[in-house]
């Protein structure tokens, strides 16, 4: 595998290129592939982002949205652009079944791959990478790219906003520990090149529905477990509860934040019931593993204060199982600081 500077002969030239990124994309994922579009496309190149499944409504203001394609609502097109292309972009993920059953498609191609990830232990399926799992952001890697391709005067106020909304999400608003020196002068610089950081912040965090809002309520006053005794706190959403409020895609963004912001919690995690599986999200602080506990026990991963899972299991056993092994996580999860 080639660092990405190996791509950059590659380029020089028209290209039919695909950017993707994993199922269900965050604020990261879809402005890091929308700033993408925005720059390879300037450069002259035949740009197509691919989504797995569609986003919650309050990322649809992003520039270029209305050129995005849900591999769910055109599978056929979509086979045949990837048999077609000549590279593929794959932004925010690193392993390849993390796209389902676009990822086979996007393994078999004889199309240049590249990754652009943050996320640990990746799988080696690319021709070049730009790895960082130290960065905050894939939005911010993104940044660093356009800078290594001699771009910074093509950033453009869309594809500033882009990169901005990447870093100020994966960042939970600039708290966690990855906000660097460098992402502060990155943001800085985003807002120079022309990115509107309150038109970001309010049509990322002040565009909720009413049911949501209603949601919300509800979720803190009858679906929050809190365990003291253990520092762990968390919620469970059945598939009654979406129903009863209507819920959309990202409706229940950021809810796990309000179980981890309980004074002395060290983990919080929100149990979701889908038809097809039980998601679960997990956070954590300091040196609280969460992506070895779902690694571990849920098939997931990620970062070690953010990451996801899931259960084949019904809702109840999977709340008893959860349940079962947060009695250890303290004691087991703990990663001390070498």
């Amino acid at each position: 595998m080639n660092s990405i500077d190996a791509i950059l002969p590659f380029l020089k030239e028209s290209r039919r290129i695909i950017v993707t990124t994993h199922p269900n994309p965050d604020a990261d994922a879809l402005g890091s592939s929308l700033a993408m579009f925005h720059f390879l496309r300037g450069r002259g190149h035949d740009v197509t982002v691919v989504t797995p499944t569609d986003y919650p409504d309050f990322l649809k203001w992003m520039p270029g949205n209305d050129n995005v394609v849900i591999y769910d609502q055109c599978k056929e097109k979509c086979h045949q652009w990837v048999a077609e292309c000549d590279i593929i972009f794959c932004l925010d993920f690193s392993m390849l079944d993390r796209l389902k059953e676009l990822g086979e498609h996007v393994r078999n191609t004889s199309a240049k791959k590249a990754v652009i990830d943050h996320h640990l232990d990746p799988e080696d399926f690319a021709d070049f990478e730009m790895l960082d799992t130290k960065a905050s952001a894939t939005a911010e890697l993104i940044f660093d790219f356009i800078l290594k391709m001699e771009g910074r005067e093509e950033i453009t106020t869309e594809i500033a906003n882009c990169i901005y909304a990447g870093i100020l999400t994966d960042t939970g608003g600039f708290k966690h520990p990855s906000t660097t020196a460098k992402v502060h002068r990155i943001v800085a610089d985003l807002i120079d090149m022309g990115a509107a950081a309150n038109f970001v912040n309010r049509e990322i965090y002040d565009t909720n529905s009413v049911n949501r809002l209603r949601f919300l309520g509800y979720a803190l006053l009858e679906k929050l477990v809190v365990r003291q005794d253990l520092k762990i706190a968390y919620f469970v959403i059945s598939a009654k509860d979406f129903e009863r409020f209507g819920l959309k895609t990202g409706d229940t963004e950021g809810l796990v934040n309000y179980a981890l912001s309980i004074k002395d919690i060290v983990m919080a995690t929100v149990i979701i019931e889908r038809e097809e599986e039980v998601r679960l999200s997990f956070r954590s602080v300091g040196n609280y593993a969460v992506n070895l506990f779902a690694n571990d026990h849920f098939e997931g991963g990620g970062h070690k204060n953010a990451s996801g899972g899931v259960s084949h299991e019904a809702l109840e056993p999977t709340i008893s199982r959860f349940e079962s092994l947060i009695d250890s996580f303290k004691d087991k999860y703990y990663i001390k600081q070498s």
